[in-house]
């Protein structure tokens, strides 16, 4: 069993700190999606991981063991950060033999990562001729060839098509359920919705929340009343997130709802509407990343919570 750590990371080039005292854990048997806005620091936190990046504080590992320090990465380790890591004259086949030569093996695996990503019939051609997702497919093909219990990807459905998504899916999904351990970065939100377990999200390179995906869809209350402007810098005081809703009701998040109809009849503002609700994981995910909003709270989900505490 694999489980990923971040613990205290922080990393800073010149005057920017672009990853800021990141700590997360990553389980194996589920899928974790690695979520934020572009430069939130997702892909330095990555290379940190794999050892590619020195933190300048705290440090990151694999099943308890730096990247570095383990004795067969290659078969323990799948990673997909970079979708042109390959010599555009070699054949597709030709790049995973000499992956396969490097780290010792099986090549008969060649032949069962091509069926398995379906780029058989692309085999034997240059990878300068690939599309994009053919190239997607062939990165995912290299990541596997060790059958790791790890992957880590990063956008790894960029440029697929809606079958090879609906593939990909199939295909992490089932690795986790194999007990394996899965972290996927991506900016599909609507994917991640169908493929995360648990989501760690980031902004300015700052962890905003963590947990369960189930868990954080429910972490919301719909309210109707004419106090609204009121309402929204009281709960907002206490650490809520609050935003208005598309028919003008505010959703809260971030404060039980016994707490939000407390706060209100203490402070005398009459409640029309009061209500659970379950927010899609693109509206969590502007709650959470809107920086007026992450700078007043910053929240962890954890299985048995359901919602978000100040971390």
């Amino acid at each position: 069993m694999h489980t990923l750590e971040f613990e205290n990371v922080t990393k800073r080039y010149r005057h920017e700190v672009v990853v800021d005292d990141l700590t997360f854990t990553v389980l194996p048997g589920r899928v974790t999606g690695f979520l934020g806005p572009n430069g939130a620091g997702k892909s330095t936190a990555m290379k940190i991981l794999l050892d590619l990046v020195k933190p300048d504080h705290g440090h990151a590992t694999i099943g308890g063991k730096r990247y570095r320090d383990m004795a067969d990465p290659a078969r323990s380790v799948g990673v997909v950060l970079e979708p042109n890591a390959f010599h555009p004259g070699r054949s597709g086949r030709n790049h995973l033999r000499v992956l396969a030569d490097g780290a010792g093996i099986d090549p008969r695996r060649i032949s069962h990562m091509l069926d398995a990503v379906e780029l058989t019939h692309a085999a034997d051609r240059h990878v300068g001729g690939y599309s994009l997702g053919m190239r997607q497919r062939l990165g995912l093909a290299a990541a596997l060839l060790g059958d790791p219990p790890v992957l880590v990807l990063d956008e790894p459905g960029n440029g697929l098509d809606p079958q090879g998504v609906r593939w990909l899916r199939d295909l992490l999904r089932q690795r986790a359920a194999e007990g394996g351990t899965v972290l996927v970065s991506s900016h599909l939100l609507a994917e991640v919705e169908h493929l995360a377990d648990e989501v760690v999200v980031l902004n300015h390179g700052r962890l905003v929340v963590t947990g369960e995906l189930s868990a954080l869809r429910q972490a919301g209350t719909s309210v109707r009343t004419l106090g609204a402007d009121r309402l929204t810098m009281m709960l907002r005081a206490a650490g809520a997130l609050v935003h208005t809703g598309g028919e003008g009701e505010l959703v809260v998040r971030g404060l039980a709802i016994s707490e939000i109809g407390d706060r209100a009849l203490a402070a005398g503002i009459a409640l029309h509407e009061l209500t659970p609700q379950a927010g899609s994981l693109e509206d969590l995910f502007l709650d959470w990343t809107t920086d007026d909003s992450a700078a007043e709270s910053r929240g962890s989900v954890h299985e048995n919570e359901r919602t978000a505490v100040p971390v």
